[in-house]
C-alpha cells in the first residue's frame, strides 16, 4: 500500500527522494532520504515488471526545489556567523517560506497522507547532524547559541543565550546603592558586573534576592543574587580570578560564585527570605536597659502590619503588608542608645519597624517604647535561606 500511493504521488508530483520518503517519516527508521530511495527502489522493480518505465530522482524538486542539497554550504556559513562566539551545544531552527509549507499540505490532502512531518523538521536535523560533524558541537535542549536559517534567501540569525551565575554578596560599607543611581559613581552591581562584562564581552544584568538601604550594610553569609550575562562571546573563564578582582575593591565581596540555569536563579529570586539585622537605636528621651529588654521581649513572635513606607511610596504600591519578627534581642549601650538583634520575615522595613513612620507601621518600637526612637544605623547580618 505505502508503493501504491507513492507511487501515485510520483506520477503526479516531481519529488526528491527526501521529500518523498518525508511522506511516510514515521514508518520505520533511518533518514528520509534513505526511505525515499528505498521506496522509489521498489516501485521501480514493481514497475519493470508491468514493463512500465521507471520514475527517476528529478533533477529539481518541485516541492522544496533541491534545498537539501544547500547544506554544505549553509554550514559554512553558519561557521561563519559564530565566529568569535564561544559555545558548545547549539540548536538548529530554520524559516521556510508559507509556499513550501502551504504545497506540502495540499499533497497530503490530496493523497490522504498521515504519516508525514513537516520540511522544517527534517532539514534542522539534517542541517543539525551537518554542523555537528563539521564542528564537534552537540545539540541540546538548552543550548548555548541558536541558529535561525533562511534556507532560500541564505540569511542566518545567531541567537546567544544568556549566560547565569549565581553567588552571595557582602557590602561592607554604607554609601552605595544596590544598582546605578544618580548621583552615586559606583554600586554593588557594578562593582560586580564589571569584570564579567569585560571577560564575556556581553551585557551584564545582576538581580538581587532583595535589597538594602544605600546606608546599609549587608555581612555574614551575603545576600544571594544572580547574574544574566546577555550574548556572552565567552562562556569559560576562572570564576576564582572574578572573585579576587571584586574583592579587591574593598567594598564588595563575593563568595559561592558559580554557574546556574534559567530554573535554578528564577528559583533564587522568587523564593523569600528571613533576614538578621542587627538596628541601633537612638531614644532622644532617655532609655533605660529594662525598657530596651522589655521591647525586645514584646517584639519576639510580633506580628506587625507595615503600609509602604513614605519614603519609597513612589516606587512601591502603596499598600500593608503583614510581616513576623520571629526573634529580638536587646543590648542596652547608654542612657540614648540599645542595639536590637531581629529576626524577621522578608520586606519588613526595619527602619519603619522602629520608628513607626507617622503611624504606618503598627505596632512599632516607638509604640512599644511609648517614646520616640529611631534607627541611627542598620546592618544586614545574615540571610537566613
Amino acid at each position: 500500500m505505502i508503493a501504491e500511493k507513492a507511487e501515485k504521488i510520483l506520477e503526479k508530483h516531481n519529488l526528491c527522494n527526501h521529500c518523498l520518503g518525508r511522506l511516510f517519516a514515521s514508518l520505520g527508521k533511518g533518514t528520509n532520504e534513505d526511505r525515499g530511495r528505498a521506496i522509489r527502489f521498489v516501485i521501480n522493480m514493481e514497475r519493470s515488471a508491468r514493463g512500465l518505465p521507471p520514475i527517476q530522482e528529478p533533477e529539481k524538486c518541485e516541492l522544496c526545489d533541491n534545498v537539501f542539497e544547500r547544506i554544505p554550504g549553509i554550514v559554512e556559513d553558519m561557521k561563519r556567523a559564530a565566529e568569535g562566539v564561544e559555545f558548545e551545544t547549539f540548536l538548529v531552527g530554520s524559516r521556510f517560506p508559507d509556499g513550501v509549507k502551504d504545497k506540502e499540505k495540499v499533497i497530503w490532502e490530496e493523497f490522504g497522507v498521515d504519516t508525514a512531518e513537516p520540511i522544517n523538521r527534517e532539514f534542522n536535523r539534517e542541517l543539525g547532524k551537518a554542523f555537528g560533524r563539521a564542528t564537534g558541537k552537540d545539540t541540546s535542549k538548552s543550548p548555548d547559541v541558536v541558529f535561525i536559517v533562511e534556507p532560500y534567501s541564505g540569511r542566518i540569525e545567531l541567537q546567544i543565550n544568556p549566560l547565569y551565575v549565581y553567588g552571595r554578596y557582602r557590602k561592607l560599607v554604607r554609601g552605595i546603592p544596590q544598582t546605578p543611581l544618580p548621583d552615586f559613581e559606583e554600586s554593588v552591581a557594578s562593582i560586580i558586573c564589571r569584570p564579567f562584562s569585560r571577560i564575556t564581552g556581553g551585557k551584564c544584568v545582576f538581580k538581587g534576592a532583595g535589597r538594602e538601604d544605600v546606608d546599609v550594610r549587608m555581612l555574614g553569609n551575603g545576600r544571594p543574587f544572580i547574574l544574566e550575562i546577555k550574548r556572552p562571546k565567552r562562556r569559560k573563564f576562572d570564576l576564582k580570578e572574578i572573585v579576587r578582582e571584586i574583592n579587591e575593591s574593598g567594598k564588595v565581596e563575593v563568595l559561592d560564585l558559580r554557574f546556574t540555569t534559567p530554573d535554578e536563579a528564577e528559583n533564587v529570586l522568587s523564593t523569600p527570605h528571613r533576614k538578621e539585622y542587627l538596628a541601633f537605636v537612638l531614644v532622644e528621651e532617655g532609655v533605660t536597659p529594662e525598657e530596651a529588654e522589655e521591647v525586645a521581649k514584646k517584639l519576639r513572635g510580633l506580628e506587625v502590619h507595615q503600609r509602604t513606607p513614605w519614603r519609597v511610596r513612589k516606587v512601591r504600591a502603596d499598600k500593608v503588608r503583614v510581616r513576623k519578627v520571629h526573634d529580638a534581642e536587646a543590648r542596652w549601650i547608654d542612657g540614648k542608645h540599645f542595639e536590637l538583634r531581629l529576626v524577621t520575615d522578608g520586606g519588613l522595613y526595619i527602619k519603619e519597624l522602629i520608628s513607626g513612620d507617622n503611624g504606618r507601621t503598627k505596632p512599632s518600637v516607638s509604640d512599644l517604647l511609648g517614646k520616640r526612637a529611631w534607627c541611627e544605623r542598620l546592618d544586614v547580618l545574615n540571610i537566613l535561606d
